[in-house]
């Protein structure tokens, strides 16, 4: 009788047109009606009475989902609450069974779907129920399910104080705001045309095609077959239109909107519900601000393991899929399914990963130009003139470094940090500063070009931002005065201009005194250096007491990241307390100015005491005899005899390897400990058979939350090492290959983390990395000015140079080889009289150990007279050649350096040729297709009034 009534307020199946049966086609699983019709007896289109009997069911579901939402309850009771009961069935099921219909089991349980196994669920929020905010969140939820959204709540397995809200959104309501937020969506295929090639060149590809079958097949490209077919990539896309639904690919409305588009609509409706009478008293954010809710998230899609080989069953996810392909350590050689990445985070994160997998790809050729000069420098070891003059000059007496307890000490003694020295600072360093400053100007060009590729592939070029909401601490400060808003046209807080003027003065007051606060701390860190040196030299250990300068500078770069680390935690604090000062109008206004301020205060943290050592150590330390102090007390630190270059190697390679390494396990061994200790404490509680039948949002709320500064953290963390990479390079040849050993195991560390550590992050969209590209920008131009002053300062290129030209064997000849630097370590050396010492720097031990007399001269590093020319200790013209030398080479390195950036960013463009011709190609056809397809939707209701009887005159054709 049922089927009878159903089937008598069935319209008649001629008045249903072919383009309205195609949207009555559901999905075969929804059509399982227990009917056995005789079809040889009858002409009865079967087919056609069966859709119209679902869309009757679907009717009928639809008017029990609006009847639910107009009877359901308004309070935050326990009417919607299940205690924990996954197996349940919902009223909903028993409503499907008018026409059949099977609900899916599995969905009941996996923890995905509501109750009934067919609402998946969107969005989770989750409150606890002793929280004081009841009343807010009454009319919060109201007015979610006002806005035709579906909820569910569930009490927590773990803790019944704790209650999840289930979300859901219908098609209606995803259809609305997707029209509203100018959601693209697939309408259709693409076409692909190929260029037209000439026979030559057909041949050309051919012959290289059957040699390309000798070689391996490319092991760092992913399996095809195991990646899905990701739709939108192949089809054109258009901001979706209800008006226009018939133009878009719908193949089941279910899954049209992929889950991170459905968790981004729910979260933009949930940004603007109210929750309080007032005009600023809406949004989720503020209502987690206060606490009000505790969490909100949008749920992985089910476990990131499975059972069974995803090479054999397939992958049961894309979380799943994910961590095989791309968060596994045993595709580390593999690239980045950076599409399937965007799909399932976002376009904001997968910008970040883009970014991040093209950094580590450009620094392939620095890596391997850095080693090359390494290796120059070992192969070319045995050959340095230089080298083999320090190791050979065992009669050379060098006078001592320290006051009283350092002792003379033979110049063949530094043989060792002689040759190490000659590892880095070799013939080709200027030639890898200058591969190093245009290598950074072409990374940052063409990562414009990638990036331009990129939003093109996912639909970012024609995407601009919203217009931001007010921040709510700033409504809340200028409230009593407002303006129009020129874009908006509605009256908003306003901050008065002295205000905001005076406000960025005390900001940038609390800028520079933190940066005077790490300029002491270097000083402490020098003071440190100077007295120790002294300590280590009357060590009782032998090893300790003639290595004191090099036990010197490692423990002084230990504490020195120490107190890097220590300070880190204060600038976040700091940071924090003057971007709140400063009051900024909007979210991305607020992110911006912290991301500066923590990015200076960093920067000048990590690299200042590099800069010491590179530019002031050993520079203005006098000369013996009259040595410059400190307080007039301690004598400032001397380089080595072998050159300070070896003071910022070591700085260099200890604070890089230990950085990185804290980094990566506050990244990953953070996360892990802390999920460890939560699921050991479920186990004991409620054993391992239970804990595995926990739904997806219980095992989401208990994993880590993304951090409060989003992507800040990993952004900062790659762009510190960007300017470790860069600024310093001519002192470190090996930093571009630490960084890119350090980047393949932090891609992995990334995607490990996001996919099995993190809950789910909301997927967001945007253009570009941000402020951080010009902040690269700035790194850039800072690395030329830094490598010239440490070719030029730092090392001794210039001085080599000039003795060659000039004072060595070859002067005057045009040559600089091997044989012209003999005699340079002795012309580099200036003479003292013993006796000339001061009481305080007089040493202990008079020298006899070396010739059995006390010593009268000692020798030093400088370019000075000797003691008895008419003025004594004076700089000798050479050090004046030097001197002048060195400046010319600042000077033509950074004009010639900066003309080659400049050149090369002129000569690169930001847009590919090739996709400047496909964006105006597709252009073009999306006119073509939106047209044919609007004129075909006319000429078939036209045929259909003309069918029907019904007809216009004066009709446009």
């Amino acid at each position: 009788t049922g089927f009878a009534t159903a089937l008598s307020q069935t319209p008649s199946i001629s008045s249903i047109s072919s383009e309205g049966r195609e949207d009555l086609q559901v999905n075969r699983l929804e059509t399982q009606i227990w009917i056995k019709p005789d079809i040889e007896k009858t002409d009865v289109d079967f087919s056609e009475i069966l859709n119209a009997i679902q869309e009757i069911a679907k009717d009928v579901n639809i008017f029990f989902d609006e009847l639910e939402g107009v009877n359901s309850p308004s309070k935050d009771d326990d009417s919607l609450l299940h205690h924990g009961n996954l197996t349940s069935t919902s009223d909903d099921a028993s409503r499907l069974e008018v026409v059949g219909e099977e609900v899916p089991d599995k969905n009941k349980v996996n923890g995905l779907y509501f109750r009934d196994g067919k609402c998946r669920i969107d969005y989770i929020l989750v409150y606890r129920k002793s929280n004081p905010q009841t009343e807010k969140r009454e009319v919060f939820e109201r007015n979610i399910r006002a806005e035709g959204l579906q909820m569910e709540k569930e009490s927590s397995l773990t803790n019944s104080d704790i209650i999840f809200v289930k979300l859901h959104a219908p098609w209606e309501v995803l259809g609305k705001y997707a029209e509203l937020m100018n959601v693209r969506m697939p309408f259709r295929r693409k076409i692909y045309y190929l260029h037209r090639r000439y026979k030559f060149m057909n041949r050309i590809e051919k012959q290289i095609s059957r040699f390309r079958g000798w070689l391996p097949r490319k092991p760092m490209k992913l399996d095809k077959e195991t990646l899905p077919d990701l739709e939108e990539n192949d089809c054109y896309t258009a901001p979706f239109s209800q008006q226009r639904i018939h133009h878009f690919i719908i193949h089941n409305k279910d899954t049209f909107f992929n889950n991170a588009t459905r968790s981004r609509i729910v979260h933009h409706i949930l940004q603007r519900v109210k929750y309080e009478e007032g005009k600023n008293k809406i949004g989720l954010n503020r209502l987690l601000s206060n606490g009000s809710y505790e969490a909100a998230f949008p749920l992985h899609e089910g476990s990131y393991r499975s059972k069974n080989s995803i090479r054999t069953h397939g992958a049961e996810n894309h979380r799943h899929l994910l961590y095989e392909c791309w968060a596994s350590w045993g595709v580390w050689y593999k690239y980045q399914p950076l599409d399937l990445v965007r799909r399932y985070f976002g376009e904001k994160i997968g910008l970040y990963f883009a970014w991040l997998g093209w950094y580590t790809g450009m620094l392939f050729p620095a890596a391997f130009i850095g080693l090359f000069v390494f290796l120059y420098g070992v192969t070319t070891l045995n050959h340095c003139q230089v080298s083999k003059e320090v190791c050979q000059a065992t009669d050379i007496i060098m006078c001592p470094i320290c006051d009283k307890y350092c002792p003379f000490m033979r110049l063949s003694d530094s043989c060792v940090y002689a040759k190490v020295t000659h590892l880095f600072d070799n013939g080709a360093t200027v030639f890898f500063a200058v591969f190093m400053a245009v290598w950074a100007t072409v990374f940052l060009e063409f990562w414009k070009r990638r990036r331009a590729v990129i939003a093109y592939d996912w639909d970012l070029i024609d995407w601009e931002e919203e217009e931001e909401e007010i921040r709510p601490q700033f409504e809340a400060k200028y409230s009593k005065k407002e303006r129009m808003n020129p874009i908006s046209g509605k009256p908003e807080p306003y901050q008065a201009f002295a205000d905001k003027c005076s406000r960025l003065i005390v900001s940038a007051s609390g800028i520079f005194f933190m940066i005077c606060v790490v300029i002491a701390a270097v000083f402490g860190i020098v003071i440190y250096r100077v007295v120790t040196v002294s300590t280590f030299a009357a060590f009782k250990w032998a090893l300790i007491r003639n290595n004191s300068q090099v036990a010197t500078t490692g423990t002084a770069v230990c504490i020195n990241f120490c107190i890097i680390m220590l300070l880190n935690v204060l600038y976040e604090k700091v940071a924090l307390f003057l971007t709140n000062l400063e009051q900024p109008r909007t979210e991305s206004e607020w992110e911006n100015s912290f991301t500066l301020k923590m990015f200076l205060f960093q920067f000048v943290n990590l690299n200042s005491s590099t800069f010491y050592i590179a530019f002031f150590l050993g520079r203005f330390t006098g000369h013996p005899g009259a040595y410059l102090r400190l307080i007039n007390r301690w004598r400032l630190e001397e380089c080595h005899p072998s050159g300070c270059l070896i003071d910022l190697c070591m700085q260099m390679g200890i604070i890089m390897v230990l950085k990185q390494t804290w980094n990566n396990f506050m990244e990953l061994g953070y996360p892990l400990i802390q999920n460890w200790w939560t699921r050991r404490k479920l186990r004991q509680e409620y054993g391992t058979q239970r804990k595995t039948s926990f739904p997806q949002w219980e095992k989401d709320y208990n994993l880590q939350p993304m951090n409060a500064y989003g992507l800040f953290d990993e952004y900062l963390e790659m762009i510190l090492q960007f300017g470790f990479t860069t600024i310093f390079v001519a002192a470190f040849p090996l930093a571009p290959l630490l960084a890119l050993l350090n980047n393949i195991i932090e891609i992995r560390l990334d995607a490990y983390k996001f996919v099995t550590q993190w809950r789910r992050p909301l997927a967001s969209r945007a253009k570009d990395i941000g402020i951080w590209y010009g902040i690269l920008e700035g790194i850039g131009i800072l690395s030329v000015i830094t490598n010239a002053f440490v070719i030029a300062v730092t090392s001794d290129f210039i001085p080599r140079l000039v003795y060659a030209y000039k004072y060595g064997p070859c002067a005057g000849q045009g040559e600089a080889g091997q044989k012209c630097m003999v005699g340079y370590v002795n012309a580099s050396l200036s003479v003292f009289l013993v006796s000339d010492f001061e009481n305080r720097s007089e040493p202990t031990s008079n020298g006899s150990e070396f010739s059995g007399s006390p010593l009268k001269y000692c020798r030093y590093r400088d370019y000075r007279d000797p003691p008895h020319s008419p003025v004594p200790y004076g700089y000798t013209l050479q050090f004046w050649h030097v001197l002048a030398a060195r400046l010319a080479f600042i000077i033509v390195f950074e004009h010639l350096v900066f003309c080659i950036k400049h050149l090369i960013s002129y000569l690169i463009p930001d847009l590919p040729k090739d996709l400047r011709d496909r964006m105006r190609r597709e252009k073009y056809l999306i006119q073509e297709m939106m047209y044919e397809a609007e004129l075909e939707r006319l000429q078939k209701e036209r045929k259909e009034r003309k069918k029907n009887g019904k007809s216009y005159h004066n009709e446009w054709p």
